[in-house]
């Protein structure tokens, strides 16, 4: 089930830059002839919004968000595998934080119509909520992962095994 929703998100990733790059080119293309789509630039942003958090979880289920690592590293693998731990349950907070806030966003902007598209604002606000929610199951996957079988949070687990045969 869980690899259905992976490639599911990722055809969506897929598809939602896809149709951003048609909207702005057809923008591109329209205003070039004197007919411009004055609704294809909020359609592009509203689509931009979810493409970014979707890329976002990505990174996060692959371990690839870049991270500032350079006095971690040189950390024994058991303090490293804490540190990670403790950023994870602190992330976890703050996305916690921000799915509740973006909630109340959201809420607040069901009856604000987004520039000249006449679609609900809260389309581009509910992408915080959403988000934020699926980025703390992918980063709860990763702790409870690390828990269980001793691996890292953030990074790959093979960056773990690197310190700890440097350590030997």
């Amino acid at each position: 089930m869980a690899a259905i929703l992976i490639r599911l998100e990722d055809a969506l990733s897929k598809a939602l830059l896809a149709a951003i790059t048609l909207l702005v080119f057809a923008a591109g293309v329209s205003r070039t002839f004197g007919a411009p789509l004055i609704w294809s630039v909020d359609l592009a942003q509203l689509l931009f919004i979810w493409l970014c958090f979707l890329g976002a979880n990505r990174a996060l289920r692959i371990k690839a968000h870049i991270g500032v690592d350079f006095f971690v590293r040189k950390l024994p693998a058991r303090a490293r595998w804490a540190v990670e731990l403790v950023l994870g349950l602190a992330a976890l907070g703050f996305l916690a934080v921000l799915a509740w806030t973006g909630f109340q966003l959201t809420m607040l902007n069901l009856e604000r119509v987004f520039g000249d598209s006449g679609l609900s604002y809260a389309w581009v606000t509910a992408a915080v909520p959403i988000g934020a929610l699926l980025l703390a199951i992918t980063l709860v996957v990763h702790l409870v992962r690390a828990v269980t079988g001793g691996g890292l949070v953030f990074a790959a687990d093979r960056d773990l095994d690197r310190s700890t045969s440097q350590l030997g």
